[in-house]
């Protein structure tokens, strides 16, 4: 008897569209790496922009800890309560006029059994015959809000480097599911790619598009194609004038923006070597990595 190489994924529809066109896997995890939820935001707006279809789901039983990601109530249309867990849905879309279709996986980073989750998404990939994975993050940084938001990218597959203009990653240390998951895929074959969005420290318990736009304009660049994107510009501008009237209200904040912003200008053409040691730091003094 055939084991199931993935028993903990959950299909949805009797027939799957496995004639996707050299997809590419965007994943995003909220939790520790999702600061201002930007990488989940950018990729809800992709799966959403080209109408995705969730065609399945990796249930999160054997995935997590519910004393700590507890599973929330609410009511249906019905007005039934209904329990929605903190599992991870796989979905899968067209993208027109591209050479790359879609196939999308958004959930929570999961506590428990990284190895077999990685298996599970591993063969999600396999089963669309994925070109390439590409993950999503997002990290608290000393970064001012009112400047262009900074996206450090990386890989190592040579040739995608040099298409993406992204950097090999020399990093060692600590790592959180997107690093487990791109050296997973790595070993499969599967090509890999990280972007990673700052987010200004001192907001840092807001929601930030910002940071999501800008996630969203790299993976315009990985699709070769132009999502628009006015929703999010209109809110990203909201996003910034409010964060500008809030940090007006405290002298000490102000100066501290200021200087952030002086020193933004002054190291601007080394910003993203000062990015890549960010979220280096960030990796290794994550609690519990």
């Amino acid at each position: 008897m055939a084991v199931d190489p993935a028993p903990h994924l959950l299909w949805h529809v009797d027939e799957m569209p496995m004639d996707l066109r050299s997809p590419v896997l965007l994943a995003a995890f909220e939790g520790w790496n999702d600061a201002g939820e930007a990488s989940s935001t950018a990729a809800r707006y992709i799966r959403d922009h080209y109408e995705a279809v969730h065609v399945a789901t990796i249930d999160a039983e054997d995935f997590f800890d519910f004393t700590v990601a507890r599973p929330s109530v609410c009511l249906d249309e019905d007005d039934v309560r209904q329990i929605m867990w903190p599992s991870t849905s796989i979905y899968v879309a067209r993208v027109p006029d591209a050479d790359h279709d879609l196939v999308c996986a958004i959930g929570h980073e999961p506590q428990l059994r990284w190895r077999t989750f990685v298996d599970h998404i591993a063969h999600t990939a396999e089963a669309f015959d994925a070109a390439m994975v590409c993950t999503l993050g997002a990290l608290l940084t000393d970064v001012p809000h009112t400047r262009p938001t900074q996206v450090y990218g990386g890989t190592e597959d040579a040739h995608l480097a040099e298409r993406l203009d992204l950097s090999p990653s020399t990093y060692e240390g600590p790592t959180g599911i997107v690093g487990v998951l791109a050296a997973g895929l790595r070993d499969r074959g599967v090509m890999t790619a990280s972007f990673w969005a700052s987010v200004p420290s001192y907001v840092s318990n807001a929601p930030s598009p910002k940071a999501a736009l800008a996630l969203v304009e790299r993976l315009c660049r990985v699709f070769e194609v132009d999502v628009p994107r006015t929703d999010l510009e209109i809110l990203a501008a909201d996003y910034e004038r409010q964060v500008t009237e809030l940090v007006s209200e405290d002298e000490e904040t102000v100066e501290y923006v200021e200087q952030l912003e002086a020193d933004f200008d002054e190291e601007t053409a080394d910003a993203p070597d000062r990015l890549v040691a960010e979220v280096e730091d960030f990796l290794r003094n994550q609690p519990g990595t």
